[in-house]
């Protein structure tokens, strides 16, 4: 009698078919394609609790008409255990730090970059990472342990499907390394005052790599490296008038070149956002946001670099904006974000309309505009404009 009964595991199985098609409007690819994108995609999800225990398994299984063929991907895989006084998690899992609309400051972990510009749908931005997350709730604050035994790096677009900036497109010769280590962070967050408080700390490495050629006068070889990186961030948000607002800060420490003297690192950082949501009138959502960049160093950036190479500035001001309308009983929704960069004329607006045809059926459709200067993030994916279709059944 004293024995209890094993408590009953429940499982539940979702997933969902799509096609996905994203077209030029700007002329073809480097590969001569006029598709970004052109794939049938089927993803299945099993969640599986018992008690305090919980699994979790994501993967996705696609066709790729563009030259990639068949491929899977285990999207998350993890297993995790919870209490009162703490919760672990071991697998392949999402972390999403901050709290910035497509602006991040202390979200340090990994990205599908390609995924967003080639207008896939926004759940395919984050990339899972193989890691151990420990969370712990003393009566102080919570913490958050982050531990990855290895590093996995950010997806930058394909060169072949995209125009990327390169300063010596004569050099074929390339080989990327990848960190022999890993990685770890913690996340320490409370409530004060009733303000969602948190403070960041991370040590491991850039996400996207930098490039380094084996001569500069007459180069041969180039190699892609991911340039060591420690961090010391926080966030605060809370309500504010009518909305709510958001603010966060980080410094970007360069460990492997801190005096700022090697052009292929990029230089410590001091990096700040804040951002404002509100909802004027009923079925409308406004998020606004100002972001910010700082060179640590910036004398010792411009001494160093070489000639003919494009300079950064300083001190760069972004702003951005999301706007939600939603229609006929919230199943069909306008949005469009649109950001700026008015230091060097960087920008990315996307407009998309989404319907809900039925509870299981969706489809949208939208554009993704790039532009200003040649090597900028989005001025170089000026020549990459492109209107995107997606259609999902869901189950």
């Amino acid at each position: 009698m004293l024995a209890g009964a094993p408590a009953a595991a429940e499982l539940t199985v979702a997933g969902f078919l799509q096609q996905n098609t994203a077209f030029n409007t700007g002329g073809a690819n480097p590969d001569g394609q006029d598709y970004k994108w052109l794939e049938e995609r089927a993803q299945l999800r099993l969640d599986a609790t018992s008690g305090s225990w919980r699994g979790y398994f994501k993967a996705d299984a696609a066709y790729d008409h563009l030259g990639r063929g068949g491929q899977t991907e285990v999207r998350e895989a993890w297993a995790d255990y919870s209490s009162a006084a703490f919760e672990v998690r071991v697998g392949r899992q999402v972390i999403t730090w901050g709290s910035g609309d497509l602006v991040f400051v202390n979200d340090v972990f990994p990205k599908d970059y390609e995924a967003l510009f080639a207008g896939r749908p926004l759940e395919y931005l984050k990339r899972g990472l193989d890691a151990v997350k420990l969370g712990v709730f003393p009566k102080l604050a919570s913490f958050e342990f982050v531990l990855a035994p290895s590093f996995r790096e950010s997806q930058t677009p394909d060169a072949s499907r995209f125009w990327l900036y390169d300063p010596m497109p004569a050099v074929t010769n390339r080989e990327t390394v990848k960190p022999g280590q890993g990685e770890g962070g913690v996340r320490v967050y409370r409530d004060v005052a009733g303000y969602d408080a948190a403070l960041y700390l991370y040590r491991g490495f850039q996400r996207t790599p930098s490039m380094r050629p084996d001569n500069l006068a007459a180069p041969t070889r180039i190699t892609y490296f991911y340039p060591e990186l420690s961090l010391l961030g926080a966030s605060v948000s809370g309500r504010a008038g009518p909305g709510v607002i958001n603010l966060e800060a980080a410094y970007y420490d360069s460990r492997q070149d801190r005096s700022g003297t090697d052009f292929t690192v990029p230089n410590s950082q001091t990096r700040l956002l804040v951002g404002y949501q509100l909802q004027p009138w009923e079925d409308f959502n406004l998020n606004l946001q100002y972001y910010t960049e700082r060179m640590h160093d910036y004398a010792a950036y411009l001494a160093a670099l070489p000639p003919g190479f494009p300079v950064e500035d300083s001190q760069t001001h972004t702003f951005t904006v999301r706007a939600t309308q939603f229609f006929l009983h919230q199943t069909l929704r306008f949005s469009v974000y649109a950001s700026r960069n008015v230091s060097n004329g960087d920008s990315f607006v996307n407009p998309e309309l989404r319907y809900g045809f039925s509870d299981r059926v969706w489809g949208a459709l939208g554009a993704n505009a790039f532009g200003g200067e040649p090597w900028g993030q989005f001025g170089q994916l000026a020549q990459d404009d492109n209107v995107y279709v997606q259609l999902r059944y869901e189950f």
